[in-house]
């Protein structure tokens, strides 16, 4: 199972109109991408190296602090924003048959003023941010308008759905991960950077210039996903399986550890993308195949079984 690589440049972000021609061609590459794999790697997406580059050295900044300096900024902090924040290490546990993860993250839900940033020792936190946070946007729903053309739906289906990314009615994140070093000696039995599991919403965009992401072949056996500096890698979430009547999969992965040895460590963004919480996600070819439900509602009891 080889992940496709798709061209996006006829509708990347600097393009404001695209050929119907090319535009149908695209939506052929994905559809096949998103029923076979799950998953695709999008080359010339407008989105730069340089600009992930940034981010994640803004980002690790902050994971190097001492703890005491982060914990101010914890998940379930902010109350207008509870998954807004920092995670500590092993505070997650994606595969409950796992031990915890060896990772942490930063969350980036909220806009809201009320939200503290790290600003003291990690100049222009918020602003890298936030930039970024606006780019996967602008590229996450032009990758739903053609997803939704590759299903001969009208893309408000998709559209009109992920109106309020950014704002307290979306749970949709941006994902800043840090994995440290590992100390072999020290792991516990089974133990991995990120425990086996799917995502949980429409799409996700994984930005990694490193190894160690396997994704699950429909055998069970996990591939290991080779980096790809430059490209976005786009997967179908769990929602998106429901709404589609399985017809776009939702695809099991991972990130296992380093070889013994091996003492780098590991970093990635991730923008997980999420429908407004009172939208109501039902099949969209009129089948009953799912019972309806919220985006929030969906990720509220999602994240029970995480935290």
């Amino acid at each position: 199972m080889d992940i496709p690589v798709v061209d996006f440049g006829a509708f990347s972000l600097s393009e404001e109109d695209v050929a119907d021609e090319r535009m149908h061609n695209l939506s052929k590459e994905l559809q096949s991408a998103f029923t076979g794999v799950g998953f695709v790697f999008l080359e010339n997406t407008g989105i730069t190296q340089e600009e992930v580059d940034r981010v994640m050295t803004t980002s690790k900044t902050f994971f190097l602090q001492p703890e005491e300096e982060k914990r101010p900024f914890s998940r379930k902090s902010f109350a207008i924003s509870p998954n807004h924040g920092w995670a500590h290490l092993g505070m997650e546990r994606l595969n409950p048959r796992r031990p915890e993860d060896l990772k942490e993250s930063f969350n980036v839900v909220s806009f809201h003023p009320d939200i503290k940033w790290p600003s003291v020792a990690v100049k222009g936190f918020q602003e890298i941010q936030k930039s970024f946070f606006q780019r996967c946007k602008e590229l996450s729903l032009r990758v739903l308008r053609v997803m939704a053309l590759s299903l001969g739906l009208d893309p408000e289906v998709f559209l009109s759905a992920h109106r309020f990314i950014g704002t307290e009615g979306n749970g949709t994140t941006l994902r800043s991960l840090y994995y440290p070093a590992v100390n072999h000696e020290r792991v516990k039995e089974g133990q991995l950077r990120c425990g086996e599991h799917s995502d949980y919403g429409s799409i996700t965009l994984l930005f990694c210039t490193s190894g160690g992401l396997q994704v699950q072949r429909r055998s069970g056996e996990f591939i290991r996903v080779p980096s790809a500096p430059g490209a976005v890698l786009v997967n179908v979430a769990d929602l998106m399986q429901r709404w589609t009547s399985d017809h776009f999969v939702s695809v099991v992965h991972r990130v296992v550890l380093p070889p013994a040895g091996d003492s780098s460590t590991r970093q990635s963004l991730v923008f997980f993308v999420h429908p407004d919480d009172e939208a109501l996600i039902s099949c969209c070819d009129g089948s009953n195949k799912y019972p309806p439900v919220t985006g929030g509602g969906y990720l509220e009891e999602r994240f029970k079984a995480t935290y």
